[in-house]
């Protein structure tokens, strides 16, 4: 398998990417355009950092082998949206040891089968839906969230819903706190159970 690009990779992160220590792996490359992106250098094809294979990034994740042991931790892949590298994703999964835990970060706005080819390495699952507003959900990311819906439909009937959290952003001049409720609700009725409700900080200067 060829390479992929990367935008970084960082250790030694603490209960803000899954359970215990955890390294976060994040790709270059995303779908979204979104108003206030926080990785805007995931967009910049002169902003990758490096291009690496599975065996070197697992080579990477093997320097924190202990620390992932000892605290159930393990890696997240993020981005950037990383299930555009679900194949790369897939390798490293299958090299690495079982008892190291897999987080995904992603946006879901990606094929179906991207979603299926990772499915089963995959203990949490932190999703990032913007909101549930098709209208709303265009005009911060210049998208369409077809795809979110199907794959959350997908994951529903095939996934643990106990290892899905669902991230709700409040984004000044985009939605309001009725259209977060809203989105809340109807994910509800879909049978997520799990949220992270928060607002963003827009910089002004």
């Amino acid at each position: 398998m060829s390479n992929a690009p990367l935008i970084g990779i960082c250790r030694h992160r603490l209960a803000v990417d899954g359970a215990g220590v955890t390294t976060l792996v994040a790709f270059h490359g995303c779908p979204l355009r979104c108003r206030y992106c926080l990785n805007p250098q995931c967009l910049d094809s002169e902003k990758v950092w490096r291009e690496m294979s599975a065996e070197e990034i697992l080579e990477e994740l093997q320097r924190d082998d202990l620390y992932f042991r000892a605290t159930s931790g393990g890696v997240c892949f993020g981005g950037g949206e990383p299930l555009l590298r679900s194949e790369m994703i897939q390798e490293v999964c299958r090299l690495m040891p079982e008892e190291w835990n897999v987080t995904i970060e992603t946006s879901l706005n990606v094929p179906l089968q991207r979603v299926e080819a990772v499915a089963p390495f995959v203990r949490q699952w932190i999703i990032d839906v913007k909101d549930m507003n098709a209208d709303i959900y265009h005009r911060y990311t210049s998208i369409d969230n077809g795809r979110v819906r199907e794959n959350l439909q997908w994951l529903v009937t095939h996934v643990d819903t106990e290892k899905v959290l669902i991230r709700l952003p409040l984004i000044p001049e985009y939605n309001t706190p009725a259209d977060v409720a809203a989105s809340r609700k109807e994910l509800q009725a879909m049978g997520f159970t799990h949220f992270d409700e928060f607002e963003y900080v827009v910089s002004r200067s």
